[in-house]
């Protein structure tokens, strides 16, 4: 993958550290076989994590005689659910798919606390974690999670398709509706959207909440904690009824409530729609289905007509853990330790589209364009990052696709992840 943009550490330390609850269809490989030095290790993750997991998992097995390895990828969806069942119950792989932070069933905090993870704060990499980021890899001091860094969310957009309109990547919420205009008369769906797959969902949201909650109040997140501040009463409800407008002037596939992640993706990537939004994390995945990798690109999503108010989102990407209940734990723990070098950091980084979490490095060229908002100090984390239990997200997951039937209110919508994010911790 060709990269040409330096950032350095201090750059990373601008962002807020959030994350995203993505995934894709699940999918199996592995090493395969046994190991003659204490079996296989059992590895689970999400799609999106395969380019940079199978890579290093390879490395690592190449390096260690002895060592084999197990690796599969479930849905989102099922990691909530599934395998926070089996961590429960004891018979968790080895190491397996987390969310940084807080705010799902699957997160770092939610799982440190019930002791479920094992602590790594003994690993050399865990000291150069960005102080902005120890959030979303800490619980009490001790880190339980590894991640290679940052990605950005904004909308993969397919360069051939905007040409033939003759459009460019848009910089105001006016000038994104023109340019879905002029998509739509091509005969191109301007915003492919996948809302059959639940993670996806919330990514609108996500891209246009920066800017229409976070510019105007960059304390956003501590108000909700106090109390004094609610989706509901909030720049949400602007950014929900923004994304109910793109629908009405049929700005989306048809039937977005029936059509997967994977539909979309495909969608983009051979022209038949023009972009969604997504996370950096899966651009690599876009571009496998590209008839060529370099007709996709990315641009930040603006969500408002002033843009110096067009802040971004960006967070930690998905990362991985150690069961702490494992019967390989040190042979798990190692291969994390391995993954925190930096040049394997890198390598991962590279192949998940992100910026790396420490050390100067390249990012890929798609993500340049959201650079100067990062400079800029105007990034925040992904929302869920700060949300205090495991219940306000599939809240959400539920009112969006409500909402894209046409079954509820923008203010009952909001209404309701106000009243699962009351629940509290």
């Amino acid at each position: 993958m060709a990269l040409d943009r330096s950032v350095s550490r201090r750059r990373l330390l601008q962002f807020a550290g959030g994350a995203v609850a993505a995934g894709t269809l699940a999918a199996c490989g592995g090493g395969g076989g046994s190991s003659s030095s204490g079996g296989t290790l059992k590895v689970v993750g999400v799609g999106d994590q395969e380019a940079g997991l199978r890579k290093l998992l390879d490395a690592y097995k190449t390096a260690h005689s002895g060592f084999d390895f197990n690796l599969s990828f479930a849905p989102a969806d099922q990691v909530q659910t599934a395998l926070r069942t089996q961590l429960g119950g004891g018979n968790a792989p080895d190491v397996h798919v987390v969310y940084p932070g807080n705010g799902s069933a699957m997160s770092m905090a939610q799982l440190a606390k019930a002791g479920l993870l094992a602590d790594l704060s003994g690993q050399s990499w865990t000291q150069k974690i960005p102080a902005g980021f120890k959030g979303a890899f800490q619980s009490d001091n001790k880190t339980y999670i590894y991640s290679p860094g940052s990605s950005m969310l904004g909308a993969i957009y397919n360069k051939k398709a905007f040409a033939t309109a003759g459009v460019q990547p848009p910089t105001t919420w006016s000038e994104l509706l023109d340019v879905c205009d002029k998509l739509k008369k091509k005969g191109i769906v301007p915003i492919a959207l996948g809302a059959q797959t639940p993670w996806v969902t919330q990514l609108i949201d996500y891209a246009l909440v920066p800017g229409t909650v976070y510019a105007k109040t960059p304390d956003f997140d501590d108000k909700m904690a106090a109390g004094t501040a609610s989706f509901a009463d909030s720049g949400w409800a602007d950014a929900m009824t923004k994304y109910l407008d793109l629908q009405k002037r049929g700005f989306f596939n048809d039937n977005p409530n029936g059509t997967t992640y994977e539909q979309a993706t495909s969608m983009v990537a051979t022209g038949k729609a023009a972009m969604a939004v997504q996370v950096s994390a899966v651009l690599s995945a876009f571009r496998a289905a590209a008839t060529s990798p370099d007709d996709l690109s990315m641009f930040p999503f603006p969500s408002t007509d002033v843009v110096a108010d067009n802040w971004i989102p960006a967070g930690v990407v998905v990362g991985i853990a150690v069961s702490a209940k494992s019967k390989k734990l040190d042979q798990a723990k190692s291969f994390l330790d391995y993954c925190g070098q930096q040049e394997n950091l890198n390598t991962w980084a590279e192949a998940v589209s992100c910026v790396p979490l420490y050390g100067d490095a390249k990012v890929d060229p798609a993500l340049t364009s959201f650079l100067p908002a990062l400079k800029a100090n105007k990034a925040v984390p992904f929302m869920d990052q700060r949300w205090p239990n495991a219940e306000v997200q599939p809240t959400h997951f539920a009112v969006v696709q409500e909402l894209l039937g046409g079954k509820t209110s923008v203010q009952d919508a909001l209404k309701k992840m106000d009243a699962a994010y009351k629940k509290g911790a």
